[in-house]
C-alpha cells in the first residue's frame, strides 16, 4: 500500500545494496517516484552472493539476528514486504549459535547460546568468580535489547545513537571492572563483528550488536542472490525502477541545490532529491568544487574506516566434514584478553552432492596487496593471483589445526579488500564502512544529512553497520526527508 500524504517527487538513489533498496522501498510506499542507479550488472551490493563452479558463495550476509516475531529485523522485513521472500533457518537448535575457540587447538571454548538469559547463564558458569562484574555488564545489554526491539531509537525526536547513555568505550568499562583476560576475550567478540577495536568501541554499539544477534540468530536458507532479488523485486512491485550499468560521474548542483546526476555514459538524469547509498567519501568525490563547505569536506575526508577482509571459499568432503549449524571463531588474544587476530569459519551445504562449502574470513592484511593498489579487478596479473593463493593456503593450514585434514579440499575462490573496493566503491576495501569509534563519534554522527539541499546519505555508513543497522539507517534517512511528524504518522512498524 502506498501512502499519498506527500506530493509525488522524483528521487534518485545511488547504489543498490540493502541500504539503497530498503530506502527505495520505504520512499516508494510513501508515493515517491524512485529510481535506483547501480554501476554493476546486478543489484544487491554485498547482499548478493556470487557463484563459483555452480556453488553459491556468501559475501556480506553470513547470519542475521532478531528475526523472531516482534523483534526489530522482523518488523523491518514485514514493513518492507520481504519476510516471505527471504527464506531463513534458525541457528542454535543444538544450543550453540557461535563457538569461540581460544589458543592453538580447541582446548579453550566458549559457546554462544541463543537468548540473552542463556548467554548470561553461560557467562556465570564459565566465570563463576566474576558474577558481580557480569551483573554490571549484562544489565545495559538487556536495556539495549529493549530499546532495539521497541524501536525507541527510530521514533525518538532526535535519531542519533550517540545520545544514548552508553557512549563510553566498552574496553574502558571492562578495565574499570578489572575483568579477567578470559572474560574480557569472550566479551570482546561483538565489537569485532562491526570492525571496531574493543578499546575504542562505544558500549552502545557493542551492546546493540550483541543484543540483536543473541535475541534470535538465523541463516539464509537460500542464497544471497535470493535475498538481493527479493528486495529488488519488492521495489519494482511498488513502481520503483532499478537501472544497472549506470555508473555515476557527478552529482549536479546549482546554488547548493541538487538538480540531478551525470552518468559516465554522458546521460543526465534530473531530480531534486538524491540519496547516496554508498560511502560518504564516494559521494563527496561526485560533488563539484565548492558544493559543500570546506569544513564538511574535511570532516568526511578525514573519517577513518574499518578494516577489510580476506576470504577463502573452499569445497570439502561432506561425509568427512558435515555441515556445522553454528559459526566458529578462532581467536588469538594477548595477555589482557584483547583479540589480536581472528578467523571466522562456516561449513554449510553447497547444494552439490558430496561436498560442503567452507568459508573462511579473516583480517584483510592490507600490506600484502600494496603492489596492486593502483590496479583494477581482472587486471592484476599472475603475481596477484599467486599472492592470494599463498595466503589462502596459509589459512587452510590454520584451519586444519582445528578441523583436521580437510578431505577433498578444493579452493574455488578468494577475495581481498581490493576486490570489495572495486565491487562496491568501498574506500580501501573497508568491510563495515566508517569506523564507529569513540574517537570519531562526533565526526561520524548524522552522516545521512549533508550540507547540500536535497542530498542525503543512506547505507551502512548512515547510522550503523550490519543488516539491522543499515536498514535502520534507511528509515532514519526517510525520517529526515519527510519530517518526524509525517514519519510517526505514516510509517508504522509495530
Amino acid at each position: 500500500m502506498k501512502f499519498q500524504s506527500h506530493p509525488p517527487q522524483k528521487v534518485l538513489i545511488i547504489g543498490s545494496g540493502i541500504g539503497g533498496l530498503s530506502t527505495g522501498i520505504i520512499l516508494a510506499k510513501q508515493g515517491f517516484e524512485v529510481t535506483v542507479l547501480e554501476k554493476n550488472h546486478q543489484p544487491g551490493g554485498l547482499t548478493r552472493s556470487y557463484t563459483r563452479k555452480g556453488i553459491d558463495c556468501p559475501v556480506g550476509v553470513h547470519y542475521l539476528g532478531s528475526l523472531d516475531k516482534g523483534q526489530i529485523l522482523r518488523k523491518f522485513f514485514d514493513y518492507l514486504g520481504v519476510s516471505a521472500a527471504v527464506p531463513v533457518e534458525r541457528m542454535g537448535r543444538n544450543g550453540i549459535i557461535d563457538r569461540y575457540i581460544f589458543g592453538s587447538h580447541d582446548d579453550k571454548i566458549f559457546d554462544l547460546p541463543p537468548g540473552l538469559e542463556a548467554y548470561e547463564e553461560n557467562l556465570r558458569r564459565t566465570f563463576p568468580e566474576e558474577a558481580a562484574k557480569i551483573n554490571k555488564i549484562i544489565e545495559p545489554i538487556h536495556q539495549a535489547a529493549g530499546q532495539l526491539h521497541s524501536l525507541d531509537l527510530l521514533y525518538a525526536d532526535v535519531n542519533d545513537f550517540s545520545l544514548l547513555d552508553q557512549a563510553q568505550s566498552f574496553g574502558t568499562i571492562l578495565d574499570d571492572l578489572q575483568c579477567s583476560p578470559g572474560l574480557r576475550s569472550v566479551l570482546a567478540v561483538p565489537s569485532n563483528w562491526i570492525g571496531v577495536p574493543l578499546s575504542d568501541c562505544p558500549a552502545f554499539y557493542h551492546n546493540m550488536a550483541l543484543a540483536s544477534y543473541v535475541s534470535s540468530a538465523w541463516r539464509l536458507k537460500g542464497t544471497g542472490i535470493d535475498m538481493a532479488n527479493a528486495f529488488a523485486r519488492r521495489l519494482r512491485e511498488l513502481g520503483g525502477k532499478i537501472v544497472t550499468g549506470a555508473e555515476i560521474d557527478r552529482i549536479m548542483i546549482s546554488s547548493r541545490l541538487v538538480t540531478g546526476v551525470g552518468l559516465k555514459s554522458g546521460e543526465q538524469l534530473k531530480a531534486t532529491l538524491i540519496i547516496g547509498a554508498v560511502h560518504p567519501k564516494v559521494v563527496l568525490n561526485m560533488l563539484p568544487p565548492g558544493a559543500v563547505r570546506p569544513s564538511y569536506r574535511q570532516r568526511i575526508s578525514n573519517l577513518r574506516d574499518t578494516h577489510g577482509v580476506f576470504a577463502v571459499q573452499a569445497l570439502i568432503n561432506s561425509n568427512s566434514h558435515p555441515e556445522r549449524p553454528y559459526n566458529i571463531f578462532k581467536l588469538d588474544t594477548d595477555r589482557r584478553g584483547n583479540i589480536s587476530d581472528l578467523q571466522y569459519y562456516q561449513i554449510r551445504r553447497s547444494g552439490k552432492k558430496g561436498v560442503n562449502l567452507m568459508s573462511i574470513l579473516t583480517s584483510g592484511r592490507d600490506e600484502l596487496w600494496v603492489p596492486w593498489l593502483r590496479t583494477t579487478s581482472g587486471r592484476r596479473g599472475d603475481g596477484y593471483r599467486q599472492a592470494k593463493e599463498n595466503h589462502a593456503r596459509y589459512l587452510v593450514k590454520k584451519a586444519e589445526k582445528l578441523f583436521g585434514s580437510l578431505k577433498g579440499l578444493e579452493i574455488i575462490d578468494t577475495y581481498t579488500p581490493l576486490t570489495i573496493r572495486d565491487w562496491v566503491n568501498s574506500p580501501g576495501g573497508s568491510a563495515y564502512g566508517v569506523l564507529r569509534s569513540t574517537g570519531q563519534m562526533l565526526a561520524s554522527a548524522l552522516l545521512n544529512r549533508t550540507s547540500v539541499k536535497g542530498l542525503y546519505l543512506a547505507g551502512q555508513n548512515a547510522l550503523a553497520p550490519g543488516v539491522i543497522g543499515t536498514i535502520m539507517g534507511s528509515f532514519s534517512t526517510v525520517k529526515l526527508i519527510i519530517g518526524p511528524d509525517s514519519f510517526k504518522k505514516d510509517i508504522c512498524l509495530t
